[in-house]
C-alpha cells in the first residue's frame, strides 16, 4: 500500500522497513521522518498519500 500511495506523488521517497521500532506499541504503523503518523489500523492509500504529502510540504 505505501508503494501504490508513493507513486502518486511528485517527491522522492524512500521507504524503510523496520521490524521493532520501541515507540510503536500497536502494529501496523506509518512512521515519516521519525514521527509516528499512525499506528494499529490499516491505512487505505488515499489516507497514506495525503500524510506523506503533509510531511513533505511542512
Amino acid at each position: 500500500m505505501v508503494e501504490r500511495a508513493t507513486e502518486e506523488i511528485d517527491a522522492p521517497v524512500e521507504i524503510e522497513l523496520e521490524e521493532k521500532n520501541k515507540s510503536v506499541k500497536n502494529i501496523p504503523a506509518l512512521i515519516i521522518n521519525g514521527n509516528l503518523i499512525s499506528e494499529g489500523k490499516v491505512l487505505t492509500v488515499r489516507e497514506i498519500t495525503k500524510f506523506i504529502k503533509n510531511e513533505v510540504n511542512c
